[in-house]
């Protein structure tokens, strides 16, 4: 029997009570939100679900897709993830080896990672700090928050501004003409699975030889 704990990241204790606190600070607005007739479907009141719901690959996606990053990059590599923290924190595990990562990240909790963090908001796509100079990344990996062209082809302008020519996508099955379109990349066999189970069929996308095939 799969032990169910095998798909929850080991967070530092101080990264969890960051996240104790937010879920804490959620519910409470949750509860102003209903008590005012809020519409909980409305685009915003799922945001933060939602959000966690696009985080987590299951384990050994995000360790898969780790390790494809790592060989990508090279000794001495710089790999960036965009919105895909669950790959951060698996490239994080692999304490020792020669690579350094940053993760650009709209959810705030994830400053706890300190200098490697770097909010990120997709509709600034190069709204980016001064240090994060144009082609440093040897690999970026991004999973676009949301699926639709205009969040592709903003995040693809972070994506072209960072990298020094390898790219990884993670996005929806039905992103694939668009994905060709504004990052020529093309979809791997490679199926990434979810620790939930999304609606949509999810993909894998590059534009080099990598070992996703």
């Amino acid at each position: 029997k799969m032990d169910d704990d095998d798909d929850i990241p080991q967070l530092s204790s101080h990264a969890l009570a960051a996240l104790q606190e937010f879920y804490l600070e959620q519910q409470q607005r949750e509860g102003m939100k209903t008590s005012q007739g809020f519409n909980q479907y409305s685009i915003g009141s799922i945001e933060e679900d939602w959000q966690l719901s696009q985080f987590w690959y299951s384990d050994e996606t995000a360790s898969c897709l780790a390790k494809e990053a790592v060989l990508a990059a090279g000794k001495g590599g710089r790999i960036a993830c965009i919105s895909a923290p669950s790959v951060y924190q698996k490239l994080k595990e692999r304490d020792g080896e020669d690579f350094s990562v940053c993760i650009l990240e709209y959810d705030k909790r994830f400053s706890v990672y300190g200098e490697e963090f770097i909010f990120y908001d997709y509709s600034h796509p190069l709204d980016l700090p001064e240090n994060l100079l144009p082609h440093s990344f040897d690999i970026v990996i991004a999973d676009p928050p949301y699926l639709s062209e205009e969040c592709l082809q903003k995040t693809a302008e972070t994506i072209k501004y960072l990298t020094k020519g390898k790219i990884l996508l993670c996005t929806g099955a039905v992103m694939e003409e668009e994905a060709a379109k504004h990052l020529g990349v093309k979809m791997c066999k490679f199926i990434p699975k979810h620790s939930r189970n999304l609606a949509n069929e999810f993909r894998c996308y590059v534009n080099y030889a990598s070992g996703l095939d």
